[in-house]
């Protein structure tokens, strides 16, 4: 016989108290849809009353007594000892047996499909009350009602228009915006024709994947870089190159010494906070990489979606801005710290290549044209630049307190430099240990540090604690956890590992 429907009846059953029926029959009436409706079906094995108790939060009797009027009825018959099952009377015997209710797919395909092991991420469950992250911000901080409203105005307007809006409308606004933004704020000087906006920093990879990479093409990416691209270039058939990173960023050095003219397609780099170590490419070796990028004839594709969270605002910083857009591919975000639904991601470059990877949100997912003049109607207002302030104040009360709060309950166990740029700091441990170890202590304890901030290695002992999104009270609590944590988990490694006397 088959194993019990794993339907849940509180699916399809919904108790009212309020109602003058029992509640028995409420679940007789609604079983009864359910069956009529093809949710159940003729000789779907059903749990045992215990179980369908547990499940609608009632007493066993009343289970029971919904059993027994269900089979007085003829919708359930009770096989002894073997179950019950799912009848309905109003089928004959040759329909039930050449009707099929919905199906769910099977767990596993009868059928070969490709798949990728390079973009495998570890699925983590958080019910931790306490976490970490590698580095987002605190969408608390500038409140969402705040933020619909610019949305709710927009479809207002469109709906009091007598005429048709182009779709395309929107788009052109935020990008005349957007433009006129970064050109105050970054010291660009773009028309919107440079400018490519995109939902989601995956997509740009994406995007930008099927554009330059050919299969066996060597991109560069920092030691420890973000997986992330790495993962998207990969899986486009690009073959993935480290270079040695140091307190100046990469080493441009390395990669003359270690590679030829024409060797190498791309340059992946984060010249403002490097992804994890959060170190900035010195000015040397940005004139470094320019002018081996002209020589070696590659790409350099600069991510500056940290911008909106430096605390030096140089506008000549950029590569973007030195090279002039010739050998620099330019990604940024707009509005990081607002709500991730009124986020945009960015790419600058030659108006050709831009207008061939637009052709590709067909497939990734066309704008929303509401959104994005949403959008360029809180830089229009002015509104965009008062959220920034108020967020970057914010960020830099917590970045100074949890450096504070690292060194009180640390120590000397630990170095760290306050980032430049960035929400997260990279924490280097003089003990070696298992970051495993630390993680599931920490766990036990009530507080969540994610894979993505773990780094090990036979040299390295770190951590990537993003700070952001706590606040004070919390960012206390899950600081000193941290602390009882390691030194359990240190004080083990002692007892696992005592001294050897000679």
């Amino acid at each position: 016989m088959s194993s019990p429907v794993n339907l849940p009846f509180q699916s399809f059953v919904k108790i009212d108290r309020r109602k003058k029926d029992a509640v028995y029959l409420q679940i007789v009436y609604q079983f009864i849809n359910a069956v009529k409706n093809n949710l159940l079906e003729a000789n779907d094995k059903l749990p045992g009353s215990r179980i369908i108790a547990e499940n609608l939060q009632i007493h066993r009797k009343t289970a029971v007594a919904a059993l027994a009027e269900l089979q007085d009825q003829g919708w359930v018959e009770t096989l002894p000892n073997i179950g019950t099952f799912v009848r309905n009377p109003e089928l004959s015997t040759t329909q039930v047996k050449n009707t099929k209710a919905f199906q769910h797919p099977p767990l596993k395909a009868p059928f070969h499909f490709r798949k990728e092991f390079i973009l495998d991420t570890p699925l983590e469950r958080n019910q931790e009350k306490l976490s970490f992250t590698d580095g987002i911000p605190d969408y608390r901080i500038i409140k969402s009602e705040e933020l619909v409203r610019f949305y709710t105005s927009v479809i207002r307007r469109k709906k009091q228009s007598a005429t048709a809006q182009n779709s395309s409308d929107g788009s052109l606004f935020f990008r005349d915006q957007l433009s006129y933004y970064l050109n105050i704020t970054r010291g660009f000087h773009l028309s919107r024709d440079f400018l490519l906006p995109v939902s989601g920093l995956e997509k740009v990879h994406s995007i930008l994947s099927r554009l330059l990479i050919n299969k066996g093409d060597v991109i560069l990416v920092e030691a420890l870089s973000y997986f992330l691209p790495n993962m998207i270039y990969s899986q486009a058939g690009a073959q993935l190159k480290t270079i040695p990173v140091d307190e100046d960023g990469m080493d441009i050095d390395y990669i003359r010494n270690h590679f030829k003219p024409g060797e190498i397609r791309l340059v992946y780099i984060n010249t403002k906070c490097q992804y994890p170590t959060t170190v900035t490419l010195s000015e040397k070796r940005k004139a470094q990489l320019l002018l081996l990028a002209e020589e070696y004839d590659f790409i350099v594709l600069e991510d500056d979606t940290d911008f909106e969270f430096s605390g030096v605002k140089n506008k000549k910083d950029t590569l973007l801005r030195k090279n002039g857009g010739k050998r620099v591919l330019y990604i940024g975000t707009f509005g990081r710290f607002l709500h991730p639904g009124f986020q945009m991601n960015f790419l600058i470059a030659p108006k050709d290549l831009l207008e061939e990877g637009a052709k590709y949100l067909n497939i990734f997912g066309k704008p929303d044209s509401m959104m994005e003049k949403a959008l360029g109607e809180l830089i229009h207002q002015g509104d965009i630049h008062r959220y920034q302030r108020k967020s970057t104040k914010v960020i830099a009360e917590r970045k100074e307190a949890f450096a504070g709060l690292l060194s009180t309950h640390f120590k000397n166990e630990i170095t760290f430099t306050i980032p430049v740029s960035g929400l997260a700091f990279w924490i280097r441990f003089k003990n070696s240990f298992s970051l495993t170890d630390l993680q599931k202590r920490a766990k036990e304890k009530g507080l969540f540090i994610p894979m993505t901030c773990l780094y090990q290695n036979r040299t390295v002992t770190a951590l990537r604690l993003g700070f952001a999104p706590l606040n004070l009270q919390e960012m206390k609590d899950a600081v000193e956890l941290l602390g009882e944590a390691y030194f359990e988990v240190i004080k083990g490694e002692k007892i696992k590992r005592p001294s050897i006397k000679g």
